[in-house]
C-alpha cells in the first residue's frame, strides 16, 4: 500500500474546499445587480462600464467578472478596447431579476440568512438542533418565529420559495393526475407560486392558501393579484387550528421542517378533514432509500438541521408517516428534478 505521498492533491477535495467561494461570487454578482446591467443594457460592457453603473471599485469588478468568466455565469470577448463581457444564458433565464424563471431572491436568501447559520454547522451536529439563537439571537424554539423574525425577513423568504416553484412547480404537480381534485388547500402556502402553477394545471381548481395571518396578509399584497378568482386564503395555525374540509391537501416542503412527531400530529389532522376519496400531495425532496443520495437532498438535510425541527426523508419514511395517519395506495413518482411527489388517498 503506498503512502500519502504518492497521491496527487485530489482535485475533489479542491472543488469541495473552493463550494463556498464559488456560492459567494455567484451570490454576490447578483446582489451588486451585474447580471441585470448586462440585460439591460443589450450590449457587452468593459468591467470599467460595468462598475460605473454599479457604483464600485474598479479593480474588485474586474476580478468578480473574470470569475464570473470562470463559473460560465459571463462570457467575455477580447477586442481592440479591451475586455467586453455579457451574460450567458443560464444567467439571463435564472440570475436575472426580470425573468420569469428567476432565481434571484432564493440565492439572496441563501447569501444573507441561510449563510449564517451554517456558520455554527459544527454545533448544529454537536446540539441536534437549529442555531437561530447564535446566527441572530433570537430563540430557536418556535423555527417559523425565528424565520418570520421582521416582515423584511418573512418577504425575503416567501420571495425565495416562490421562485423555487417558478422552476420546479409544475414538474411536481403534473407528477400525477390531478384534475379530478377541484377543491385543493395548500397547507403553508406562502406567497403563492405553487397555488399559481396549480390553477395554471388545473383550471378547473380552486386552490386555497392556508397559512399564518402575517404570511396571508403579504401574500395578498405583493405575490397573489386579486384577480386571481381561483385562489382564495384561510389565515391559521395548522397545528393549532382546525383544517377545514376539501378534496386534495397540498404540503410542499412541510413536513422536512419537523420531526416524526409533528408530521404524525398534522398528517392526522388532515386525514380527519379530507373528504372520502381525497387525498394529499407530499412535495418533497427524496433521499435514496439507503441514505446514499442525491448528494442534493443530502445537503438539504444538514440545513434542515441548522434551521428547522425537521430532515429530509425516504419515499418509505414518507408512505409510513402517511400510513400512520390512514392513508392508504400511495404513490411515489421521482421527478429527476429539485423535489419529488408522493400521493396518499383516503
Amino acid at each position: 500500500m503506498g503512502s500519502t505521498e504518492d497521491l496527487d492533491y485530489p482535485q475533489i477535495i479542491v472543488q469541495y474546499s473552493n463550494g463556498f467561494l464559488i456560492s459567494k461570487v455567484m451570490f454576490t454578482a447578483c446582489e451588486l445587480g451585474v447580471f441585470d446591467l448586462l440585460l439591460e443594457s443589450g450590449r457587452p460592457l468593459s468591467s470599467d462600464a460595468i462598475a460605473a453603473g454599479l457604483g464600485a471599485s474598479t479593480v474588485g469588478m474586474k476580478r468578480l467578472l473574470d470569475a464570473c468568466v470562470g463559473l460560465k455565469l459571463l462570457a467575455v470577448e477580447m477586442t481592440q478596447e479591451g475586455a467586453l463581457y455579457r451574460n450567458t444564458e443560464i444567467s439571463n433565464v435564472y440570475l436575472t431579476k426580470s425573468s420569469p424563471k428567476s432565481q434571484y431572491h432564493i440565492m439572496m436568501y441563501y447569501s444573507n440568512t441561510v449563510y449564517l447559520c451554517w456558520q455554527y454547522l459544527a454545533d448544529a451536529v454537536r446540539e441536534g438542533r437549529n442555531q437561530y439563537q447564535r446566527a441572530f439571537g433570537v430563540s430557536s424554539k418556535e423555527p417559523f418565529g425565528a424565520m418570520y423574525r421582521s416582515e423584511e425577513e418573512m418577504l425575503k423568504f416567501m420571495a425565495g420559495q416562490n421562485s423555487v416553484w417558478s422552476i420546479c412547480g409544475r414538474d411536481v404537480l403534473a407528477a400525477f393526475d390531478l384534475s379530478p381534485f377541484t377543491q385543493i388547500y395548500d397547507l403553508g402556502g406562502g406567497g403563492g407560486a405553487l397555488a399559481q402553477e396549480c390553477v395554471s394545471l388545473y383550471p378547473n381548481s380552486t386552490v386555497t392558501i392556508y397559512d399564518l395571518p402575517k404570511v396571508v396578509q403579504v401574500a395578498k399584497e405583493q405575490f397573489v393579484s386579486p384577480e386571481e378568482r381561483h385562489i382564495t386564503f384561510h389565515e391559521g395555525d395548522f397545528f393549532n387550528d382546525s383544517i377545514p374540509e376539501a378534496e386534495l391537501y397540498i404540503l410542499s416542503k412541510i413536513l422536512h421542517d419537523w420531526d416524526d412527531d409533528k408530521c404524525k400530529q398534522l398528517l392526522a389532522k388532515v386525514y380527519k378533514a379530507c373528504k372520502p376519496g381525497g387525498g394529499v400531495l407530499l412535495v418533497e425532496s427524496l433521499l435514496n432509500e439507503d441514505k446514499s443520495g442525491p448528494v442534493e437532498t443530502q445537503l438539504y438535510s444538514m440545513n434542515m438541521l441548522v434551521q428547522t425541527e425537521g430532515k429530509e426523508r425516504t419515499a418509505a419514511e414518507y408512505s409510513k408517516l402517511l400510513e400512520a395517519a390512514g392513508f392508504g395506495v400511495i404513490q411515489v413518482k421521482r421527478t429527476g428534478k429539485l423535489y419529488d411527489a408522493v400521493l396518499g388517498r383516503k
